[in-house]
């Protein structure tokens, strides 16, 4: 049975951009007979606010969806933890304390999130007491998994090649996991056979999928679906004050027509559906 989920962060309330992943998930799934899951990740330490958790359930039956509610990241810890010292242990992990600023100024290259990490502290000694992110060793990860591939519905098969991140962060310095770690296991623990979401998180499926390698994990496919831009071309965040869901619901807009409209693709002025 396909198997898909929304999982949002309870940092901010949705919006548009939110809901059209929301329903794309949604009514890829059901069309097919399969599940739609809600995940609520909220390990972004103090930016996390679990009180959003009720509006996102409210917001999702206004737009007319029906979900099976799975357990929210925080419950997960130590699965987080105990992978976290599985890939220590076999070498693919080292501590690593530097901060944005210590990255910049070693005038690093840039690949598809900024900035790339140099590997200033892999190999180092480092000072136990320093709070330190653990980083992934991308190239003895890629000798250890070879060649693999994941295959997204609407861009075909592709070669996972994760090296133009750099050595990529999986335990954060202020949370238990980064989003890579996280997202890769919970979907394995979920069951999740499609994994849809924006394109504008395309590149990271590379990323991804080594994991799933190394980890001996399921592989899931991949939808990446257009995202939604605003007047700017700019995607609809949170950070930028994109209109919520929970002010258009509270206003007594329908949810369900709101939900009909984006399917077909009828966005209200100065929004817009961007492939990138």
């Amino acid at each position: 049975m396909i198997v898909s989920r929304f999982a949002p962060s309870p940092n901010g309330s949705l919006h548009l951009g939110h809901a059209y992943a929301a329903i794309v998930a949604h009514d890829l799934v059901r069309e097919r007979g399969g599940r739609f899951l809600l995940r609520i990740e909220d390990i972004d330490g103090e930016r996390s606010r679990h009180e959003l958790a009720d509006e996102f359930r409210a917001d999702l039956e206004w737009l007319g969806l029906e979900w099976e509610e799975v357990p929210a990241q925080s419950t997960r810890l130590a699965s987080y933890e105990e992978t976290a010292r599985e890939l220590l242990h076999r070498g693919l992990l080292y501590p690593c304390t530097c901060t944005r600023a210590d990255i910049q100024a070693a005038e690093p290259r840039f690949g598809p999130e900024g900035a790339i990490y140099p590997g200033t502290c892999k190999g180092r000694l480092l000072d136990p007491e320093k709070p330190a992110a653990l980083r992934l060793d991308v190239d003895r990860a890629m000798a250890e998994v070879g060649e693999i591939f994941w295959e997204d519905e609407l861009a075909g098969l592709i070669m996972a090649d994760p090296r133009p991140f750099g050595d990529v962060v999986l335990v954060r310095k202020d949370a238990p996991a980064s989003y890579h770690l996280a997202m890769t296991l919970d979907d394995a623990a979920d069951g999740v056979t499609l994994v849809t979401r924006g394109q504008d998180l395309f590149a990271l499926t590379h990323v991804h999928r080594v994991l799933q390698a190394l980890l001996d994990l399921p592989v899931p496919d991949w939808h990446h679906h257009p995202i939604l831009v605003d007047e700017t071309g700019q995607k609809l965040a949170k950070r930028r004050g994109s209109p919520s869901l929970a002010d258009r619901r509270l206003a007594g807009e329908d949810g369900r027509e709101l939900a009909d409209a984006l399917r077909a693709e009828e966005f209200p002025t100065g929004i817009s559906l961007v492939s990138t």
